[in-house]
């Protein structure tokens, strides 16, 4: 067996960004004084005329970057986590994400895995900040090779890109022809005992993770979710009943409804069907009693309970069937026209 190659993404980083500037001569890189760190420095080597060091000044160097990306420059911004996302958050927002500016942010040091650079440097909480601005993509990679393709396609982006980078060197788990995409997750390991999902530097700790739990006998799928660019609305989740109540208690701010033994759909809190007629209903002027709804899982008894006229489907489960003023035939047995006509509808 091969060594495993170690390399540390804010390595490929540096290298990246001088393979992006010998082909983007519109690209400038600015840093707080911390390029030795991030690894920009072996872009202001390659091209000293377009690297800029803002000295230990993070939220100005925002706005710097914020100011060139109006001149119709790509913009690389870089400090680590802790100073990128933490101390220059307003700038960040406000004169990069409020106006949807083309500035990518190359936040290194992510994380705990920082090693002697100490608990004040251990930001852990900046993919959460960064999601919280509107039109914020973060892309971060878990090995060399989509560091490097993530340089890449941020710089093809045109938009704000928040991208999460490492100190410690990482196994390189992908080759070059690896296809990178964003918004995109890859399954690396199948199972069917358990999942776990990971992402960034966590993926290398999840296939180890994987690998021992195989030798207790448990199969762990491991899919890996390289960015985090696109809100998720539902989840629809494999697992027991019994599993469901101990993993909803960690999901405070979702909540589940199974409609089959075998899985169950998770949505952010406050939002189901029941909410959704409600929208529609309000946008086209349409009363509540003039409303007829159909149903024949657990998803949808809010729903039929909660409608002018609700028709569980003759297929449905009995806690679906009470929560409805009429039960039609199945499914199978043309059950929304045979309620249609029973209403006079058609």
């Amino acid at each position: 067996m091969s060594e495993v190659k170690m390399i540390a993404t804010r390595d490929s980083y540096g290298a990246a960004l001088v393979e992006l500037g010998k082909s983007d001569p519109n690209l400038v890189v600015l840093d707080a004084d911390l390029s030795a760190a991030t690894k920009t420095g072996t872009f202001k080597k390659a091209f000293p005329d377009r690297f800029i060091n803002a000295g230990i000044a993070e939220g100005n160097m925002m706005s710097v970057a914020a100011g060139l990306a109006t001149t119709g420059k790509t913009v690389f911004a870089s400090s680590f986590a802790m100073f990128a996302a933490g101390r220059a958050f307003e700038q960040v927002r406000n004169s990069i994400g409020y106006p949807h500016l083309n500035v990518k942010i190359g936040a290194t040091h992510a994380g705990i895995s920082v090693g002697e650079d100490g608990a004040t440097h251990q930001c852990c909480e900046d993919i959460a900040l960064m999601r919280s601005i509107p039109g914020m993509t973060i892309l971060n990679p878990a090995d060399d090779t989509e560091a490097r393709k993530a340089v890449f396609a941020a710089a093809a982006m045109n938009g704000p890109v928040y991208l999460r980078f490492g100190r410690l060197a990482v196994p390189v788990l992908f080759d070059n022809d690896y296809p990178f995409a964003v918004g995109k997750g890859v399954q690396l390991v199948a199972g069917n005992d358990v999942t776990i999902v990971a992402t960034g530097l966590l993926v290398s700790e999840a296939l180890i993770a994987a690998e021992q739990l195989k030798n207790e006998g448990i199969a762990a799928r491991v899919p890996f979710k390289g960015s985090l660019s696109e809100t998720v609305y539902q989840l629809i989740a494999f697992f027991t009943a019994e599993q469901e109540k101990r993993i909803m208690k960690v999901l405070s701010h979702c909540e589940s409804t199974r409609w089959n033994p075998l899985f169950t759909d998770i949505v952010p809190l406050g939002s189901s069907k029941r909410v959704g007629i409600d929208k529609m209903l309000e946008h086209y002027h349409i009363g509540l009693d003039e409303c007829m709804a159909f149903g024949d899982g657990g998803n949808d008894i809010q729903m039929l309970s909660h409608v002018g006229i609700g028709v569980a489907m003759g297929n449905a489960a009995e806690d679906v069937m009470s929560a409805a003023s009429y039960v039609t035939t199945s499914v199978d047995e043309n059950g929304v026209y045979n309620a249609l006509k029973h209403f006079n509808i058609i």
